[in-house]
């Protein structure tokens, strides 16, 4: 196989590779901004509100949990990283509370055996909804982070199909050079003796 025809393959196959690369750089943009912008619009439409600066809601916290709900302090709640943090050091701490830190199952288990217990029945909706509610800001914290593998994955893929492109075209233009270089020079007339 001469050389020029395989630069020329070689090239075909970068130039579709880069091709498809920048699709699925233009495909995970999008799949960034769509979960992104549903996952904000769901938690901003909660109301979500992060105690304010040196509230007691604030303050009462462990040191641990406080320096993470601190930077949020009085924002509404609009991205997985403040869903995150409001799940597993404000959340979590206050649902410790209520049962000694058992579990919804567990106090549930012990409410169905003594159903005339009211504090069990309350701690068990209590915890049966701050559990609901931080599982829903942890699933909100993990589809956002989904969205950012997918900006990274996005950018990646674009620079990626551009270098293929660049070095497609580069693979062309060698194929040309190549050709030329080894064309055969048209024979001679034969000089006539005469």
């Amino acid at each position: 196989m001469n050389r020029s025809l395989l630069d020329r393959l070689v090239s075909v196959v970068g130039a579709i590779l880069g091709v498809v690369l920048l699709a699925g750089a233009g495909l995970l943009f999008y799949a960034h901004g769509y979960v992104h912008g549903q996952v904000s619009d769901q938690l901003t439409q909660q109301q979500i509100v992060f105690p304010a600066a040196g509230s007691k809601g604030l303050t009462s916290l462990p040191p641990a949990d406080q320096a993470a709900i601190t930077p949020y302090a009085g924002q509404t709640m609009a991205n997985g990283a403040q869903a995150e943090a409001f799940a597993n050091h404000y959340i979590k701490v206050h649902l410790a509370e209520v049962a000694g830190g058992q579990t919804y199952s567990q106090v549930s288990a012990k409410s169905l055996a003594n159903p005339s217990d009211q504090q069990l029945a309350g701690q068990v909706q209590t915890l049966f909804r701050g559990e609901t509610l931080r599982g829903l800001l942890l699933n909100a914290y993990a589809f956002d982070t989904m969205a950012t593998v997918a900006l990274v994955g996005g950018w990646i893929c674009l620079i990626a199909g551009a270098a293929m492109l660049v070095l497609a075209v580069l693979g062309f233009v060698h194929a040309r050079r190549v050709a030329a270089s080894t064309a055969r020079p048209a024979p001679a007339e034969p000089l006539a003796v005469g």
